[in-house]
């Protein structure tokens, strides 16, 4: 069990506002900011280089923390800028050429769907959207049906981020690798809040972020290659780091997961990534999952009962993103109204998720999402405070 007094006491703003958007960017713990804080007054007195060279062996042990925390090996993370920054550096390796197919679900992400539409569109291959069933997750015998050996990727959304969903991530792997196609799974929005297993979930590859329920520093992110996928992958946003310049005409690329690394990094934000990472894994992934669900569904009973307000999620397994919507309220205007009462939630719009949004017939919805450092009390609150902007 978490000791939610030890925990608060190391987020010392979760007593002074009910804080519910984990889902937006969390709250770091004071073992996170001490590291991230250190290291740059440390830089400040000897130099970036220096104070690089004498946190080597701490940054090269952030490797293996990643792999315990991602079921994966060592050689198989990357550390990155971003989630944005990890899912680009791996889509762009995807090799596509002209009639290839790329698959997305519904609620793929438009951070994702950009660069998708607008890559297909120069190669000459075509972007195609599986259905939903009818519990509103991808729907996999519809994947089956659509699947061939011409679909190169198929790119899953396992945390929404207009919903509570959480997508069958082992049941698309496995009818994806029936055809050969790769899986990029984007889970910037399940990495700290429930266990995210590479060696369980079976993707190819793992696209996270530091900045949401792991609750590291923002401009951090990180990235799963699996062995196997980089026997087909193809990178091409590399740099002195990410290979070596061996002769006049030849460069020789790394072949473990830091090719999608670059040169150029912050070292006290991902120092302060892997030491989230640790306290992450000290209070345990499935500990941490047990009261994220539990803060989840009593929001949601709360919010459930209060007339004018509908519930928003959707599919058969739930995440700890809550989303509702207020009637006669706009999204935003609620939004800072809530803060005002000391009530921290955020929005997401139809430009986020327009597959899904425009499907379900919605332009916005309210966002909490509720980390282990949130009393339920706290959620009591936010019912309360929700009510009385319905009324």
């Amino acid at each position: 069990m978490i000791d939610l007094n030890a925990v608060r006491a190391d987020t010392p703003a979760a007593t002074r506002r009910v804080f519910l958007d984990s889902a937006g960017s969390s709250l770091p713990p004071r073992p996170v900011l001490d590291v991230v804080i250190g290291h740059l007054e440390r830089e400040a007195e000897i130099g970036g280089y220096g104070a690089g060279r004498e946190r080597a062996d701490d940054l090269e042990a952030g490797y293996r923390v990643f792999a315990d925390l991602l079921g994966a090996e060592p050689d198989e993370i990357a550390f990155t800028d971003s989630a944005t920054r990890s899912w680009l550096a791996a889509f762009d390796a995807v090799p596509l050429a002209a009639g290839d197919r790329v698959l997305i679900t519904e609620v793929e992400y438009a951070g994702n769907a950009v660069p998708i539409l607008h890559r297909a569109r120069e190669v000459g291959a075509s972007v195609e959207t599986v259905p939903s069933d009818a519990r509103d997750q991808v729907d996999v015998a519809a994947l089956r049906e659509m699947a061939d050996e011409r679909v190169k990727l198929v790119s899953l959304v396992h945390v929404p981020t207009n919903s509570g969903l959480v997508n069958p991530v082992e049941e698309v792997v496995a009818a994806a690798h029936e055809v050969g196609a790769l899986v990029l799974l984007d889970a910037c929005q399940s990495i700290g809040q429930f266990p995210v297993r590479a060696d369980e979930l079976g993707a190819d590859l793992i696209s996270g972020t530091g900045r949401k329920w792991l609750r590291g520093p923002r401009g951090t992110g990180v990235l799963v290659v699996r062995r196997r996928a980089r026997e087909v992958l193809r990178p091409r946003l590399v740099d002195l780091h990410s290979g070596e310049w061996v002769a006049p005409q030849r460069v020789r690329l790394r072949e473990d997961a830091r090719v999608f690394e670059l040169w150029e990094s912050s070292v006290a934000d991902r120092l302060g990534l892997i030491a989230a990472a640790r306290y992450a894994l000290d209070l345990g992934l499935d500990e941490i999952q047990r009261e994220v669900t539990g803060l989840a569904d009593r929001l949601r009973r709360g919010l459930a009962d209060i007339p004018g307000v509908e519930l928003r999620d959707i599919g058969e397994r739930r995440s700890g993103i809550v989303t509702f919507t207020v009637a006669g309220r706009p999204a935003v205007e609620l939004r800072d109204e809530l803060a005002r009462q000391g009530v921290v939630v955020s929005t997401s719009h139809v430009g986020s998720t327009l597959l899904d949004m425009t499907r379900r017939g919605l332009d916005e919805v309210m966002r909490a999402s509720p980390h282990y450092f949130v009393e339920p009390a706290q959620v009591d609150q936010a019912v309360e405070a929700v009510s009385r902007c319905a009324r």
